[in-house]
């Protein structure tokens, strides 16, 4: 039976290795994941989840893993049990990801280790104990192109919902009754009653944005939200709402979960200064921005420079802005263009999508195009064989691997993937 009383933290949607272009912002990124590991030990948390995208990719750099790995696994050392699920950007099928390497070297359980299953398969939904609290804890993990919604359609929950205590589910998916209205018409997820009732507590995640609402038949339902984000309207969005998302800080009494946020964001080493092009030359552009960012100067001070308008040809060239990036530098500050809102540069500009949406509508559209000439790129089951194809042919060269070893092991992984057997000489 769970304890009456006991403290639990979730997050989701780290991504950690974000940013590869911008040091800068992958630094903060970073820092801002380390700030909310360490609070789990703060609130004397039981345990933590993490729903999804701990990683920005299934195998990132290691320099960026590293601190992250090492906080996570002394976490685990002093006694917070930590319980993950993959998210769409850091699972890969049939590939060893870093939550995998984690996971065997005892830094956290994966929850929701389920093989890949033929579309349409019944399963029962497997689940952990916490054996302190006596929590019981399952998951969805989330998967590209949408393939998480087959795992709910073909799941059986019965077992699980059966279970005494407080029972969790996680998931990396899209509420679409829970979508902010913006971004309804742009992101296709799954409904609140393809989640298994009975829940205490549905640990979201998948979205950038926090939100807070009642899983099927009771329970409460959250999604943290992003720590940093991943791209600059991410950031816009979290300078303009803070202190929203980030760790979700969970409290259980008599069975009743209550949720406060602890926000991680480094609101003193980012802002965002808005700068009018229209009519004006490019020194004009490059004085405003040095003019709107003075407030904020100091040393390690990251500025977005988000640019409206409609800019002469002097100033679109301008807005490349070395040479204003190049002053920053000087100063010990670093500025970041955005561009979305600049007539001639970017289309309307358009509600963030998460990548993984942009990503699985571009390998649709390319599953639709090639399908008809190649059978095995036909489908959702074809477009997941195209992102994993792409991820296994741009695998880089190992340290000491001769050319010869390394094209072997691309074809080899390429066959495997398309299920056909090698002809000719290895």
């Amino acid at each position: 039976m769970a304890s009456d009383q006991f403290v639990f933290a979730h997050l989701a949607d780290a991504h950690v290795g974000a940013w590869p272009r911008d040091a800068k912002l992958r630094g903060l990124l970073r820092e801002s994941v380390l700030r909310s590991i360490a609070q789990v030990r703060v609130e004397h948390a039981e345990f933590l989840l993490i729903s999804g995208d701990l990683f920005h990719t299934p195998v990132p750099d290691p320099a960026e893993v590293a601190p992250v790995a090492a906080a996570l696994r002394q976490l685990s050392i002093d006694g917070t049990r930590i319980y993950a699920i993959y998210g769409s950007h850091d699972y890969v099928a049939h590939k060893t990801s870093w939550l995998d390497v984690l996971a065997e070297a005892g830094a956290f359980a994966k929850v929701a280790p389920e093989a890949v299953r033929p579309e349409g398969a019944r399963w029962t939904l497997p689940f952990l104990v916490d054996e302190p609290t006596g929590a019981r804890i399952a998951g969805i993990s989330g998967r590209s192109q949408g393939l998480d919604r087959e795992y709910f359609a073909g799941v059986n929950s019965e077992r699980f919902r059966a279970e005494p205590g407080f029972k969790i589910f996680q998931f990396h998916a899209a509420i679409e009754e829970c979508l902010p209205p913006r971004l309804r018409e742009h992101i296709h997820g799954i409904a609140r009653a393809d989640l298994p009732p009975g829940c205490a507590y549905y640990a979201g995640g998948h979205i950038h944005v926090m939100y807070e609402d009642e899983g099927p038949g009771g329970g409460l339902l959250v999604n943290p939200g992003a720590i940093f984000g991943t791209s600059t309207p991410d950031l816009v969005y979290r300078q303009e709402h803070p202190s929203t998302q980030g760790l979700a800080v969970v409290t259980v009494v008599r069975g009743r979960p209550s949720v406060r946020f602890f926000d991680p964001f480094p609101y003193s080493k980012l802002h965002i200064i808005d700068v009018s092009v229209t009519g004006r030359s490019g020194s004009e552009i490059l004085t405003d921005i040095e003019v709107a960012a003075r407030p904020y100067a100091g040393v390690g001070t990251n500025i977005i420079a988000h640019y409206t308008g409609t800019p002469s040809a002097a100033g679109l060239a301008a807005l490349g802005v070395s040479e204003s990036q190049r002053r920053f530098e000087e100063l010990g500050m670093s500025l970041h263009p955005d561009v979305r809102d600049v007539a001639g540069v970017t289309a309307e500009a358009t509600p963030a999508l998460p990548e993984s949406e942009i990503e699985a509508a571009g390998f649709a559209a390319l599953s639709e195009e090639t399908g008809p000439s190649a059978p095995w790129a036909a489908g959702p089951e074809g477009a997941r064989r195209l992102r994993d194809l792409l991820q296994e042919l741009a695998l880089p060269r190992g340290e000491g691997e001769s050319r010869t070893d390394y094209v072997e092991a691309r074809v080899d992984g390429g066959s495997r993937l398309l299920g056909v057997r090698r002809v000719g000489p290895r």
